[in-house]
């Protein structure tokens, strides 16, 4: 089997790893209650997605 003529530097392998940063999530509008949300998810405040409502939102009680 082939090996590697010269050991790669910590420099090289580091840059080898410079595309593996994670990206921060695409936030969009919500049609209906214009909040931002992550795409293809339902809205966390107001439940709706694609036009429906999926699950209800608990209303914060006042103490």
């Amino acid at each position: 089997m082939n090996e590697p003529k010269k050991r790669k530097s910590k420099a090289r392998s580091r840059m080898g790893r410079s595309h593996h940063a994670l990206k921060p999530a695409n936030c969009s509008a919500c049609p209906q209650c214009g909040a931002g949300r992550v795409s293809h998810r339902a809205c966390p405040e107001c439940g709706h997605y694609r036009g429906r409502q999926v699950f209800e939102v608990a209303k914060e009680s006042e103490v």
